[in-house]
């Protein structure tokens, strides 16, 4: 049920680093404890793929779960303990048909799964996950105290008619959960505020950190606001960045500097005329 934005909410960002020399177990209790050790927090970001570890390649198929497995299981539990929304970043997700999927999941404030949303631009470029994982083919905007949200995960970042989708089904905000490697940094800095710019929209973005194998994450996690003002931003260690959130910020600045409202569909821009113009 869509629910009207209300002023100054709380988002935490938590950068999470995971290392290859700790379990998935023990991982979910210690994010348990950073989440616990937070106060009056509105909505809480995790990264992608945090619980396994985005590069666990090897073992993607003994780590997946259920959503009613320990990463979600957590989430749900401390929610509702302390009444806060959990994006929980994304899961490696076991399909009833046994496929496996990179699954972003929001728990609501009463611990109860608000919204799933699996990866449609799984990554092939020095990566397994194209090879080990199936695409998802839905998306999805749900309705929060911070407006109207949408999910997105890493790789999705690079697909503007992605964003624009979400934009037209009245997303007011964003999350995007990432395993960004340091190596394009410039990348994620770039993408993210020009996402908020374009579609004049929240972007909350919680990338990991630290090392796995052989790879460094790249940290600088942050929220933008809808006028591509970095509100928050994170070095490149683990850290929980909290930021006041203004929901209602979206339609003030669409209505002081109307991009939305000029802008075309995609169906529109798919039927302009093809022809060079030159006889104009």
């Amino acid at each position: 049920m869509t629910q009207p934005p209300t002023a100054a909410r709380r988002v935490a960002l938590l950068q999470i680093a995971s290392p290859d020399s700790e379990s998935q177990a023990e991982r979910i209790d210690r994010v348990e404890d950073m989440l616990r050790q937070q106060e009056r927090i509105d909505l809480f970001v995790l990264p992608e793929l945090w619980s396994a570890g985005y590069f666990n390649f090897e073992h993607y198929a003994e780590l997946a779960e259920g959503l009613d497995g320990p990463t979600v299981s957590m989430a749900r539990r401390v929610a509702k303990d302390l009444g806060s929304a959990i994006h929980l970043g994304s899961v490696i997700e076991r399909g009833a048909d046994d496929a496996l999927h990179n699954t972003a999941v929001l728990v609501d404030a009463n611990g109860e799964v608000a919204q799933t949303y699996r990866k449609i631009h799984v990554f092939g470029y020095q990566s397994l996950e194209s090879q080990l994982l199936t695409p998802g083919d839905r998306l999805s905007v749900v309705g929060t105290p911070l407006g109207e949200l949408g999910s997105t995960t890493c790789y999705d970042l690079r697909f503007p008619g992605l964003w624009q989708e979400l934009s037209a089904r009245g997303a007011d905000a964003v999350v995007v959960p990432a395993a960004w490697p340091a190596a394009r940094r410039e990348h994620w800095t770039l993408l993210s505020q020009a996402r908020a710019v374009e579609h004049q929209i929240w972007v909350f973005a919680c990338n990991a950190c630290g090392t796995q194998g052989d790879v460094q994450l790249g940290g600088f996690s942050r929220v933008i606001d809808p006028s591509g003002r970095i509100v928050g931003e994170c070095g490149d260690g683990e850290e929980v960045l909290i930021v006041e959130v203004d929901a209602a910020q979206v339609a003030e600045v669409r209505r002081e500097f109307p991009v939305i409202a000029d802008r075309l569909s995609a169906q529109d821009y798919a039927e302009l005329s093809a022809q060079s113009g030159a006889a104009l």
